[in-house]
Formats: C-alpha cells, structure tokens, sequence
C-alpha cells in the first residue's frame, strides 16, 4: 500500500510538472513573439505546435505502453520535454522554436498518457471521480505558476526555459526509483481481439463522445485563455504585469473546486454537473466581454471561470472511464488526449484569426459561443448512469 501511494504521488509529480510547462510555454511565447512584431494569427498557428505533436503522437501510444511498460514511456516522454525547453534558450527561431513545440507535445502526451492509464486503471470506479480530480488539481497547480515565469522576461529572455528545464529534470530522476509495471496481460489480450487500433478508437468514439466533450472544450478554454488572451490583453491596454498576474487564476481557482466537483460528480453524474458548469460559464464570458477593460473584472472572470470549468477534463476522463469497459480504457485516454489536442489547435487559430478581422469584438464572445454549444450537447444526450 505504501508503494502505491509513493508511485501515485511521483506520478502526480509528473503530472504538475507537465501543467507547468505548458503554462509557461503559452504566454511566455505568445508575448514574445508578440513583441517581436509577429500577427496574432501566425501567433495561434504556432502555439497549435505543441498540440499537433500530441495529435500525431497518441495512435502510436497503446502498442509500446503494452510492450514496454508505463515507466519506459514516462522516462523517455519526460527527457523529451526538458531537453526540449533548453534547448529554447540556444537559438530564436520561428520554426525551430515550432518545432520544439511539437517535440514537447510528443513528450507530453506520452507523460499524460502513461500516468493517466495507470491511475484510471488501478483506481475503482467509486473513487474514480475523486482521484481523477486530484489529477486536474495538481496539473492545474503546475499551470498556475507556469504564467509566473513570463516575468523573469525582465531579467532574460533565456531564464523561464532553463528554470523550467531543470525542474523537468530533477521530477524525471524520481521516476528511476518506481517499480515499472505493465498493462494486464488478460486486457491486453482483450484489447487485441478488438481488430485494429483504428476500430478500438472508432469503438470508443461511439460508446464514450459525449465524454470526450470535456477534454475538447478545456483545450479550446485552456489555449485561448493562455495562448490568446495574452495577445489580446496587450492590444486592449493591459501590460504584462497585469496580464503575467490575471493568466494564473484561472488555474489557482480550480484548486478549490477540482476535488468537491469531483465529487459531486460521483453522486449526482458526470453528465448533470459538466452540464452545469459550462452553462454557468456561458453567462460568465458573455458578461466579462462587457467589462474586459477593467483589472478586477478580469481578475474576478478568470477565478470564477477557473472554479466553474478547471475540471473538465478530468472529468471528461473520469466520464470516459464509466462509458468503457476495461480493455478500451488505454483507448479511451488516448481519444481524451486527442480531443484535447483538436480543441487546444482550434483555440488559438480561430481565436488569432478572430482578433485579426474583428479587432473590435471581444474575443471573450468566442468562448462563449463555444461554451453554448457544447451546454447544448450535454443537455439533449440521452442519460447515462454517470
């Protein structure tokens, strides 16, 4: 018992560490980039780098997890990320900084991947909601205090990507010390006889869609908020202490509702409490368009939102859990993490392309747009048991 607690906690750690890249990397580039006189849309289309390498990386993720184990493919994911962020500091390029963006992806996914599946599949289905929650709770804490670092652009440029580098580094060594494991051989077998990777995936599309809505909104959510807002933010006056200090609620906030949400879901369903908080967050962007030049209004828009809908993709992912049987559980994850790569590439391109030809339309309006339809998806699906 105490092993397992150990293994969880240092794949928490992972997992904290893998929000606080990516909450570093959004606005830390998108500012500048921004400074350096790039359009907001060539803006969105590079921040969409990381995300493509996630999206091309996840069909080739199940086979080698069964292979190999989860500790060969959270090591090999984790020396990709830190080398990846160093490497940031030697040479300030448009497409070498691209693609490093993707190869961070592919290490991303392959963390997200391995650590997702061994603690949905190691964790029943009553506790699902909860354990799942601390999942999103400590990958929000890495992602509240990524956005910090963008002010250590003050003292050098290079500073953020060796900071965050070596933090990678030092969660990676704690990895060695963990006993690998390996998925089931009685689900791998399962998993086999389910024809190809291609028909698990378009299995599971079928059984658990309306679970991957989650992950897809909090893609859209997360990229717009930290790879858009930025540029969005300087144009309409704020500066980048303001901005630096208002990204990171979002994130802060979901740590106090992530696990009571989770919770709340066990009881009542998935389905009723997502359909709650995105309409809830609906009203929310709509009235923040109206008062988005003010601070505090934007203080109190990114906590509120940040407590409302931090936890769909966790509980997206504890959704998917209870639609699937067993042996589509390591293709359930992988779809989670694909819906999220699809949302968080559709964030920044059509929030940069918004800002270009409507500069005088909040771009506040296109969550909530977003945030509409996905209200109406959950409401007209026929009811599950979760």
């Amino acid at each position: 018992m105490m092993l397992n607690q150990v293994r969880f906690w240092v794949l928490i750690s992972f997992v904290t560490i893998s929000g606080f890249a990516q909450g570093m990397l959004l606005p830390l580039l998108a500012i500048i980039l921004e400074q350096n006189g790039i359009s907001s849309s060539v803006n969105g289309l590079h921040a969409t780098g990381l995300y493509i390498g996630v999206l091309i990386s996840s069909p080739f993720m199940e086979a080698p997890l069964q292979k190999l184990g989860y500790k060969p493919i959270i090591l090999i994911g984790g020396l990709l990320v830190f080398s990846s962020l160093a490497l940031f500091s030697f040479w300030q390029s448009l497409w070498f900084w691209f693609v490093l963006r993707l190869i961070i992806g592919i290490g991303d996914q392959m963390l997200s991947f391995a650590t997702q599946t061994w603690i949905t599949s190691s964790t029943p289905q009553s506790k699902r909601g909860r354990t799942v929650a601390l999942y999103g709770l400590f990958f929000s804490l890495g992602f509240a205090l990524g956005p910090l670092m963008t002010r250590l652009l003050y003292i050098h440029e290079s500073l953020p990507f060796l900071i965050s580098a070596l933090l990678c580094a030092i969660v990676w060594g704690s990895m060695w010390f963990i006993r690998n494991e390996k998925v089931d051989e009685s689900e791998t077998i399962e998993t086999i006889q389910i024809s190809s990777v291609l028909s698990r995936f378009i299995q599971t599309t079928k059984l658990a869609w309306i679970a991957l809505l989650g992950p897809l909104a909090y893609g859209i959510l997360e990229a717009l908020l930290h790879g858009i807002f930025p540029i969005y933010g300087l144009r309409i006056g704020h500066d980048i202490e303001r901005i630096s200090a208002i990204i990171p609620l979002f994130s802060v906030a979901t740590l106090f509702t992530q696990v009571p949400l989770g919770a709340l879901s066990d009881r009542i369903g998935r389905r009723k409490v997502l359909t709650y908080v995105t309409g809830l967050g609906t009203v929310i962007f709509v009235v923040s368009a109206q008062f988005e030049q003010s601070y505090l209004a934007l203080m109190l828009t990114f906590a509120i939102a940040g407590m409302l809908l931090g936890s769909l993709f966790s509980m997206g992912v504890s959704y998917m859990a209870d639609l699937l049987p067993r042996q589509l559980l390591p293709a359930g994850n992988i779809m989670c993490g694909i819906s999220f790569s699809i949302g968080s590439m559709l964030g920044p391109y059509l929030g940069g392309l918004m800002i270009d030809l409507l500069p005088h339309l909040s771009f506040f309006y296109l969550i909530s747009a977003v945030l509409f339809i996905i209200t109406v998806l959950f409401l007209t699906k026929k009811n599950h048991a979760c």
